[in-house]
């Protein structure tokens, strides 16, 4: 049985994820990043930290640091109840079990949420979505997306990831989406049409935390 959900989750991952979910390199950090779809993940905060700069995209951050707070606390018990309950659809590793995953979690979000207080005037942290965002052409060098796209294939159709895909693209001239399977673990229906219509390539990146989704799709224009 797969993890059930009734909307897109806000469940932030960190910065050491991001760099094994994308097989990120010391090259790319110095790239202009684009994190679309981020949440109340820490890469931005923590890459900050480094002294480099990543501009991060989700509707949830039209809400106060308390109403994210929130939001965050009224899914997570149901998560974990669900990772608790089917422990076999999990690759107990880099996260070593429910207790570890919800640490992980709760940790990146407040790493998060107080470099999301301190950006007062959303320099850095800005309330689009896809499929359409508000850059310029090539303002980017990187954009990366992460348990958004194909995750959700149930919800968000073929045609919403040609269009995202397409937009992310305008924008910077490579795109790393992570995971290209939906919630049961299996390739998402929608990439056959994606890697027809745009050239890309798959990856097996050094993560893996739900059975199966261990690759990255890389597109280029």
């Amino acid at each position: 049985m797969a993890v059930k959900l009734n909307s897109i989750v806000p469940w932030g991952r960190s910065f050491d994820e991001y760099v094994r979910m994308f097989a990120l390199t010391e090259m790319d950090l110095q790239h202009r990043i684009l994190d679309c779809a981020a949440g109340p993940s820490s890469f931005s905060a923590e890459m900050l930290q480094l002294n480099h700069q990543v501009i991060a995209t989700d509707p949830i951050y039209e809400f106060s640091p308390d109403e994210i707070r929130s939001r965050v606390a009224a899914v997570r018990d149901d998560m974990i109840h669900q990772v608790r309950a089917q422990p076999s659809q999990f690759v107990w590793d880099y996260i070593r079990s429910p207790e570890h995953l919800e640490e992980s979690r709760m940790t990146a979000m407040e790493k998060f949420l107080q470099d999301f207080s301190t950006d007062t005037s959303r320099d850095r942290y800005l309330p689009q979505s896809l499929p359409k965002l508000y850059f310029p052409d090539a303002h980017f060098n990187l954009a990366l997306c992460s348990h958004f796209l194909f995750l959700y294939s149930d919800r968000l159709d073929e045609s919403f990831h040609l269009a995202s895909i397409k937009e992310l693209l305008r924008i910077a001239p490579e795109v790393r989406i992570f995971p290209v399977t939906t919630l049961s673990g299996q390739t998402s229906p929608h990439l056959p049409a994606i890697l027809n219509k745009f050239p890309g390539q798959l990856t097996k990146v050094p993560y893996e935390f739900l059975k199966g989704a261990n690759q990255m799709l890389i597109l280029r224009r």
